[in-house]
C-alpha cells in the first residue's frame, strides 16, 4: 500500500513547478502570436514590468520563508527548553517524599519516552497519541504536586518541584500549539500563487515578443521555484517528516534518565 504522504510530497513539488512552467509557456506562445501579428515590438516597457513583478515575487517568497523559519526556530527553542525542564523536574523530584518521588520520576521517563517514539515516526496519528500520553503524565505530576502542597505549603523544596511541573506543562503546551496549530496563513499562499502565475506569464510574454526561444530556461526556473516552495512547505509541516528537528537531545535525555 502506497503511503498517502508520498502523493502529498509529490504535490508539494509539482504544483509550484506547474505554476511556473505552464504560465511561462502560455505567455511565450501568446507573445509569439502578438509578435507575429504586429511585427517587431519594443519590449523595454514589458521588461520593466517583468522586473517589477519578479521583484514582488522574490519579496513574497522571502516573506513566506521568514514565517516558516521563525516557526522552525521556535519549535527548536521550545524543544530544548522542554528537555532542560524535564531534567530539572527529575532532579527536583528528589526533594519530595516517597511515594511521590519515585512515581514522579517514572512519569517523567514515560513523558520522555513518548517524545522519543514520536521522533521516530512523526505522523498526525502518532502526534495525537503522543500528546495524549503526555497529557496523562502531566495530569499525574500535577496530582502529586497538589498532594505534597497539602502536606506542607511552606516548604521551599516542594515549591520548587511544583514550579517545575507547572513550567513543564506550560512549555509542552506551547510547543504542541506551535507544531500542530500554526501554519502559513492560507491567504498568503493564495497571494503567492496568484503573484507567481502572473509574474511567470509576463516573463513568458516578454520572451515571446522578444523572439527568444529558451524552453530550458523555463524548465530550470520551474525547478528552482518548486524547490524553494517545497522547502517552505516542508518547514511549515513537520508531520511530513522532511524538515524535522534533530531528536538526538531528547534521546540522550531518555537514556540518561533510564540509567539513573
Amino acid at each position: 500500500m502506497i503511503d498517502v504522504s508520498v502523493f502529498q510530497k509529490i504535490g508539494m513539488f509539482m504544483i509550484p513547478f506547474s505554476s511556473v512552467l505552464i504560465p511561462v509557456l502560455l505567455g511565450k506562445y501568446y507573445g509569439s502570436y502578438v509578435r507575429a501579428k504586429a511585427g517587431k515590438l519594443n519590449d523595454s516597457p514589458i521588461g520593466s514590468v517583468v522586473g517589477s513583478a519578479l521583484g514582488l515575487l522574490a519579496f513574497m517568497l522571502a516573506f513566506t520563508f521568514q514565517i516558516v523559519d521563525n516557526r522552525y526556530n521556535s519549535r527548536k527553542e521550545h524543544l530544548l527548553e522542554e528537555i532542560t525542564t524535564i531534567r530539572t523536574t527529575y532532579l527536583q523530584a528528589g526533594l519530595i517524599p516517597e511515594p511521590y518521588r519515585s512515581a514522579s520520576r517514572k512519569q517523567l521517563i514515560e513523558f520522555t519516552d513518548a517524545h522519543v517514539e514520536l521522533a521516530k515516526n512523526l505522523t498526525d496519528v502518532r502526534l495525537a497519541y503522543s500528546n495524549r500520553r503526555n497529557e496523562l503524565v502531566l495530569d499525574s505530576l500535577w496530582s502529586y504536586a497538589e498532594a505534597i502542597a497539602v502536606q506542607d505549603r511552606s516548604s521551599e523544596a516542594y515549591s520548587m518541584f511544583i514550579s517545575s511541573v507547572n513550567r513543564l506543562a506550560e512549555i509542552h503546551n506551547k510547543r504542541i500549539i506551535i507544531t500542530v496549530e500554526y501554519h502559513i496563513p492560507v491567504a498568503i499562499l493564495w497571494v503567492l500563487w496568484v503573484v507567481t502565475i502572473f509574474s511567470m506569464f509576463l516573463l513568458g510574454y516578454h520572451l515571446g515578443i522578444s523572439g527568444k526561444k529558451n524552453f530550458i530556461l523555463a524548465i530550470f526556473l520551474s525547478i528552482v521555484f518548486a524547490s524553494v516552495m517545497f522547502l517552505i512547505l516542508a518547514l511549515d509541516r513537520p508531520g511530513m517528516k522532511i524538515a524535522r528537528l534533530n531528536p538526538a537531545p531528547m534521546i540522550s535525555l531518555y537514556k540518561e534518565l533510564l540509567a539513573k
